[in-house]
């Protein structure tokens, strides 16, 4: 079955996140009021509302890093990470995590970068030469 998730945060501003989710992103804006926007996050309908954003730790331990909690991502096929790393970093965008290699040559190796949006949500994107494994184990 393939479903389309859905999640909805809390940002402190709406035009803002405008610029980062659909300008710097590439995310597709869908229906909005003035409380509230949508966007097609690589093929997943994230509602940005406006209100506090969750408090974040960074206390998720994966291998030598503890990564932001809570956190949002997307895992996609390497060749799209690397345009979306170029355009981060082309964008002067700070990493909390920078672009690297995790788990190389075990199963399950991906690319992984963690960022912050404007409001300081925490978003990972992963990237999977293969994505029949990313639940390799």
């Amino acid at each position: 079955m393939q479903s389309i998730f859905h999640l909805a945060i809390h940002v402190r501003d709406l035009q803002i996140s405008r610029q980062f989710y659909g300008d710097l992103l590439g995310c597709e804006e869908g229906r909005s009021t003035e409380t509230w926007v949508d966007f097609n996050f690589f093929g997943h309908q994230l509602s940005l509302h406006l209100g506090e954003p969750f408090a974040v730790t960074n206390t998720g331990k994966v291998g030598e890093h503890n990564v932001p909690m809570p956190h949002l991502g997307v895992i996609l096929k390497m060749s799209d990470w690397v345009a979306l790393k170029d355009r981060l970093i082309e964008g002067q965008v700070k990493f909390v995590l920078s672009p690297t290699i995790r788990f190389p040559g075990e199963p399950g190796e991906q690319a992984t970068m963690f960022f912050l949006d404007p409001a300081g949500n925490p978003i990972e994107i992963k990237g999977f030469t293969d994505l029949q494994s990313v639940y390799a184990t």
